[in-house]
């Protein structure tokens, strides 16, 4: 059977997280993650056109929320809101989409996991992302997901290393030609 990510996004759940599609709903929570300055250091801005993720007001995280459902509209981007089961309530984003392009990257699901800074730790991480490392690939149509985890990122780089992830020299080639590195990759 084939899934169309984009006409009808699933859920995906454990006993400690829920991943759902982003509402205006999410505003209050998510500004907490997107103010909290220890974890902007680990959100993956490369080729998003200057846009850093800090959001400080309330008016400019619904523009960003806004802007997401837009996109995956269009077919851009999926985002799931990161639901803690513990507390009920948002505690990040991941986006997932199905990138072409013309260097190693091609035809891979590259997926950008934001969250707050008290879960960044290495458990967190793993319950989080083996929610949706799975379906990424029939979602995505792709044989390989490649996230990005600067050096500083060790929880999450020990994470990746856990799920399977190995880092790559390869380069991630922007729209500017600009080159990002730091990044993971998980082969089917």
């Amino acid at each position: 059977m084939v899934v169309d990510v984009y006409k009808n996004c699933p859920n995906y759940e454990n006993e400690f997280y829920m991943l759902r599609m982003v509402n205006k709903e999410d505003k209050a929570d998510l500004l907490k993650v997107y103010s909290d300055e220890k974890s902007l250091l680990f959100f993956n801005s490369d080729n998003c056109g200057g846009d850093d993720f800090h959001y400080i007001t309330e008016n400019r995280m619904e523009q960003a929320i806004e802007y997401w459902l837009w996109e995956y509209n269009r077919h851009g981007f999926v985002r799931w809101t990161i639901v803690s089961k513990e507390t009920n309530e948002a505690i990040g984003t991941i986006e997932l989409f199905h990138r072409e392009a013309e260097d190693y990257f091609t035809d891979c699901g590259l997926l950008r996991l934001d969250i707050r800074s008290d879960y960044e730790i290495e458990s967190e991480i793993v319950k989080i992302l083996k929610l949706i490392i799975e379906p990424a690939y029939i979602l995505f149509h792709c044989d390989k997901i490649a996230t990005k985890a600067i050096t500083s990122a060790t929880e999450r780089i020990s994470a990746l290393k856990k799920l399977g992830f190995k880092h790559t020299t390869e380069k991630l080639i922007g729209h500017d030609g600009t080159e990002y590195e730091s990044y993971f990759i998980l082969e089917k």
